[in-house]
């Protein structure tokens, strides 16, 4: 089967022949139909994110299972599944206690196998929750999938498995966001799309998209969007508080994962709202806020991974809200694409002219 190889930072990757272990026990043997090409498998090959080269990237994958070993999720052969990168066990604290998204063994199950075997012997990791979907097939631990309804499109499905979850989920599960709200929202990729899309199912009267990218404003407009903000051109707090006799937004999203950023977030936040951090900064960033108005303004500030979703009743609920037509997943994909035309993506992300390219395999 094919894999498209991460060789070394900021190299072409290689799409390699690789043989695959057959599943033990917990473990799913899934052929991936669909992957989406998420900026944080970019963050990677430009060594931002410290995963090593030797592996297989992609972590936004939905497919078909081939065969299952003896697993507790009651996953088989001919199921549909999409892969959760934040895998999660089942046991611990934080998962009796409905915040798996914090699972204290997930790196380890994510990162406990290598089952994928290079033409001279070497092994490869997967990489983000071992998940692999830049592979036609992975192997992957029973944490790391969920089980989906089969009357959703694969190529649809697929953008759950992160972009989706990680806005939508923020803006229901994090930010907890109420009708008639205002929202902002810096940074429109496909995550911010998605906190777009979100704060529309949430009922928000105004959503503010911010980005320098005027395609990407202009996709927002069509996922829910009320108002753009050019910050090149006008000041977006400004713009913000405008539009709210100036107590500034109700929620703000930042989607981007700067502290400077995170701080206009904040600052653009009105007294008693809530700032919601999406995007990841760097391990060694730090953000300063005023700690004595903090308390006196009395504002919410709020860290979210994968949109504190509980993947296996939220992946769901997306599929059911994306069958209904609340969320708009089709129009997310900008491009579809073979596995040999990964690279191309890459630079596309890079270029901003991409929601998301899907990788379409046979």
């Amino acid at each position: 089967m094919k894999a498209c190889v991460f060789v070394a930072n900021n190299e072409p990757m290689v799409v390699e022949e690789v043989t695959l272990d057959a599943p033990g026990d917990h473990e799913i043997h899934v052929k991936w139909k669909a992957s989406g090409v998420c900026h944080s498998d970019l963050s990677i090959w430009e060594g931002k994110l410290p995963l090593p080269p030797g592996s297989i990237l992609g972590h936004e994958g939905a497919g078909v299972v081939i065969s299952a070993g003896a697993n507790n999720a009651g996953i088989e052969a001919g199921d549909h599944v999409v892969g959760t990168f934040v895998p999660f066990c089942g046991e611990c604290f934080y998962c009796r206690n409905g915040e798996s998204y914090v699972c204290e063994k997930s790196q380890e199950i994510g990162m406990g196998r290598m089952p994928f075997h290079r033409a001279d012997g070497s092994v490869l990791f997967g990489a983000i929750g071992g998940l692999a979907t830049f592979a036609e097939e992975s192997v992957v631990h029973e944490g790391a999938l969920v089980k989906i309804p089969k009357d959703i499109a694969l190529e649809e499905a697929c953008l759950i498995g992160c972009g989706v979850t990680t806005g939508v989920g923020a803006v229901l599960n994090a930010a907890k966001v109420s009708q008639g709200s205002t929202v902002a929202v810096i940074g429109c990729g496909g995550v911010g799309q998605s906190v777009i899309q979100g704060a529309r199912v949430a009922g928000a009267e105004k959503i503010v998209a911010i980005d320098l990218n005027e395609a990407k404003r202009a996709a927002a407009s069509k996922f829910g969007a009320t108002h753009s903000v050019d910050p090149s051109v006008e000041d977006p707090i400004q713009f913000v508080q405008g539009l709210t006799e100036g107590r500034g937004a109700d929620f703000a999203f930042e989607v981007v994962g700067t502290a400077q950023l995170q701080r206009q977030a904040y600052d653009m936040t009105r007294p008693g709202g809530k700032c919601c951090l999406v995007g990841v900064a760097g391990m060694a960033d730090e953000i300063s806020l005023p700690s004595g108005m903090l308390t006196l303004l009395s504002k919410q500030v709020i860290g979210t991974i994968y949109g504190n979703s509980v993947v296996r009743d939220d992946f769901v609920r997306f599929v059911e809200l994306a069958k209904s037509g609340d969320l708009m997943l089709a129009d997310m994909v900008s491009q579809r694409i073979g596995i040999d035309d990964i690279n191309d993506a890459f630079v596309a992300m890079t270029e901003g002219d991409v929601i998301r390219s899907v990788v379409i395999y046979d």
